[in-house]
């Protein structure tokens, strides 16, 4: 069995350490977003209109 070249190696550990590296800056930029106030805006008015119905509803009882 062969062993590997010493630049084999750290060109290896590198690769590595910039594909977790890289990932973890992704985390930090993707966590900028408020991906779920947005969604929250988008159902809060559904439910909104929902029980605005159910209280047309009941009025003319």
């Amino acid at each position: 069995m062969e062993k590997l070249e010493t630049w084999k190696v750290i060109l290896i550990i590198l690769a590595v350490f910039g594909y977790v590296i890289g990932n973890i800056m992704l985390l930090k930029y993707a966590n900028k977003f408020n991906v779920k106030d947005k969604i929250d805006k988008q159902i809060k008015p559904e439910q909104g209109d929902e029980k605005e119905k159910e209280k047309e509803k009941e009025e003319p009882k």
